[in-house]
């Protein structure tokens, strides 16, 4: 299962990559639209990036409660366990 730190690392890669600007000091708290800036676009672009990049899907739902950089991190988490579990259940 990846850890919260290399989630973290991941999204601030896709965050840069997306925007060109910086976001090394990335605060959890930060407000994906009014805090890092991001329009409804730019979530959409790094959204689509994350489930490329984990291999893993989110919700209409899921995505509708994304508000600060944390709500990404724990729904990422939270995917990536469920995708971890399954992966030995189907492998045991």
């Amino acid at each position: 299962m990846k850890d919260r730190a290399f989630i973290r690392r991941t999204l601030i890669e896709l965050l840069e990559a997306d925007t060109g600007e910086k976001h090394s000091d990335l605060d959890e708290s930060a407000n994906l639209r009014d805090g890092l800036g991001l329009d409804s676009v730019d979530v959409v672009s790094i959204v689509s990036q994350i489930e490329r990049r984990f291999h893993i899907r989110l919700t209409h739902q899921e995505l509708e409660k994304l508000v600060t950089v944390a709500d990404v991190l724990d729904l990422l988490q939270a995917k990536l366990a469920d995708t971890s579990s399954s992966s030995q259940s189907a492998a045991a």
